[in-house]
């Protein structure tokens, strides 16, 4: 075994070791002192107002029996968690700093490994860019999908539903006591999202990126098999310490490409985007936006889910789950890429099958053709912008009409249902100052409601535009991540209403049709200036100050680069 890193704090005579034996001992034996056992910590993102997560506290005990039958020292880490539908502004705001806080306790203690639990939308992205950061022996074991809820013999998506129902109630066709007899049916058991929202996709796509047990992600949280893969994880990271195997050695330029295509082939969320350019940028790998459109633009959607197809996450894992699916696109895998089982991906993939076909295609009857992440440029997105064919209006995918322009989401929720609000199934609707900055924390905002007077005629999509993202459950003819941000200096703070929007999906063109001149002349009117966040203090001004473009990941310019596990010694 390498030297361990914990020896650093505990191993000796002087008074520095034998304070930091004596304040942990607390019923540890001595053998967990003298240098040959490893420390590791499992990150814990539970707590009672992070409802996914809430179970995970059960998940660490099975991984903390792992770890000591394995030979290590169990330390449960509580570290920051962020529950998606509770925090204001936006949860988006605070995952940096919980990457930050994160990767400074991983860095500051005597620890020689992770064991990352996360589950909710930005816990899973938070820890693994800490975890790539410090660069220390870490692996994932994501919390788990609930089970699926019914109203009247009918499953329920979460998110996904809500947004469809609720919009049933603005178009008439269903009644608010109906819609709120609903809510207590949503939500069946422990778990995140059950559909492929992000919470779904990131534990996923943290699979294919190698950081999982092969198997193991996407596992219903209710499920003994999750607490069976939590034990083995837990035994696993004692021999990555032993292996000197960081994720320095497991998230590659490879891996990420992996990913891509897993994100396509799940049809999993448009934030797995901004995600992943956030983690490879902590380690310096050279993955920009274009790697998802030349890699995963041509993927053929596999996994029959909502909000792209009609089934929930415990039908993956009954039909064969997220290694059936990868064995599908196997030829568009690196076979090189490694997973934290010190294997390839590839080789964990000969045994997996399909069990329903209806919940995952085969290669050869994809439910599309070509199902990735598009991205898209012009003169609207110089830096560029992305769209979720598999969620959009097939006929929505080439449009050209006049913009409609709201300068906040105060803004659009006064007046979208307007009756005299000039707008009709060819409008583009435009919502700006929803990027990092100008929210700040580019808030999921960017799946408009539509206007209630459409709703009511039958409309159920328009093409929206938008500088922040949208939820991983949500769906529809979406533009969102415009970079630069309207905030930023973007071209979309000086589209005006009436303005020609012009969307080519196939061509990858987003483009106002206004004179480059007349358009860089005209400066953003006083209410769009108005709309964009101005945080005096705290860590809102320094979001601001530091964070960088969607088109990079949103994470701050500070925190890019992994630094290592070093930390300077201090005395007692």
């Amino acid at each position: 075994m390498n030297e361990l890193r914990s020896a650093d704090w505990y191993v000796g005579d002087d008074r520095n070791a034998y304070i930091h034996r004596a304040w942990m001992r607390r019923g540890l034996p001595a053998s967990a002192f003298d240098g040959t056992r490893p420390h590791i910590a499992i990150a814990n993102t539970a707590s009672a107002l992070v409802p996914c997560n809430m179970h995970l506290g059960e998940v660490a005990r099975s991984v903390s029996d792992g770890i000591y039958e394995a030979g290590g020292i169990p330390l449960e880490l509580p570290v920051m968690g962020l529950g998606e539908t509770l925090v204001r502004p936006t949860a988006m705001l605070w995952r940096n700093l919980a990457a930050m806080q994160m990767e400074e306790m991983f860095r500051a203690n005597p620890l020689d490994a992770v064991v990352l639990l996360g589950g909710c939308d930005k816990t899973v992205p938070a820890l693994l860019m800490a975890a790539a950061s410090v660069g220390l022996p870490a692996l994932v074991v994501p919390g788990g999908p609930m089970l699926s809820g019914t109203f009247r013999g009918t499953p329920l998506g979460c998110g996904t539903d809500v947004w469809k129902l609720s919009e049933d109630v603005r178009g008439g066709d269903l009644t608010e006591k109906d819609f709120l007899a609903s809510e207590s049916s949503m939500i069946r058991s422990k778990g995140h999202c059950n559909t492929m929202g992000t919470a779904s996709t990131m534990g996923l796509v943290a699979e294919a990126l190698g950081m999982v047990l092969p198997g193991l992600a996407g596992t219903p949280a209710p499920d003994a098999r999750l607490l069976e893969g939590a034990h083995a994880s837990g035994r696993r990271i004692v021999e990555m310490v032993a292996e000197g195997l960081t994720p320095q050695k497991v998230i590659t330029e490879g891996s990420v490409r992996n990913a891509i295509v897993a994100l396509a082939a799940i049809g999993g969320s448009t934030n797995a985007v901004v995600h992943l350019l956030a983690i490879a940028g902590r380690l310096g790998l050279d993955i920009s936006i274009d790697d998802f459109d030349r890699t995963g633009a041509d993927v053929p959607l596999l996994v029959n889910l909502q909000p792209s197809g009609k089934h929930l996450m415990d039908d993956l894992f009954r039909a064969g789950g997220f290694l059936a699916v990868l064995r599908e696109v196997r030829e568009l895998l690196d076979p090189e890429a490694i997973t934290v089982s010190g294997r390839p991906l590839a080789d964990h993939l000969d045994e997996a099958r399909i069990w329903d076909a209806d919940v995952i295609s085969a290669r050869e009857t994809p439910l599309q053709e070509k199902a990735g992440i598009a991205v898209l440029r012009g003169s609207l997105a110089p830096e560029g912008a992305i769209v979720k064919p598999a969620a959009a209006t097939p006929a929505l995918l080439q449009h050209r009409g006049p913009a409609l322009v709201f300068d906040s989401i105060e803004d659009f929720r006064s007046r979208i249902d307007d009756p005299e609000l000039e707008v009709d199934e060819d409008t583009v609707l435009i919502l700006r100052g929803c990027g990092p900055k100008g929210y700040p924390g580019m808030p999921e905002v960017a799946n408009m409601p539509l206007p209630r007077k459409l709703l009511e005629r039958g409309v159920r999509d328009m093409v929206r535009i938008c500088d922040g993202r949208m939820s991983g459950t949500a769906y529809g003819t979406v533009v969102l991540h415009v970079s630069p941000e309207a905030a930023d200096g973007g071209p979309l703070a000086q589209v005006r209403t009436g303005d020609t929007i012009v969307l080519d999906v196939e061509q990858r063109r987003l483009d106002v049709e206004v004179d480059p001149a007349e358009l860089a002349a005209r400066t953003p009117d006083a209410a769009t200036v108005e709309g964009f966040a101005t945080p005096a203090r705290g860590w809102q001004r320094l979001y601001i100050d530091h964070v960088t473009s969607a088109s990079l990941g949103a994470d701050l310019d500070v925190l890019t680069g992994a630094s290592g596990p070093d930390v300077h010694r201090e005395s007692h």
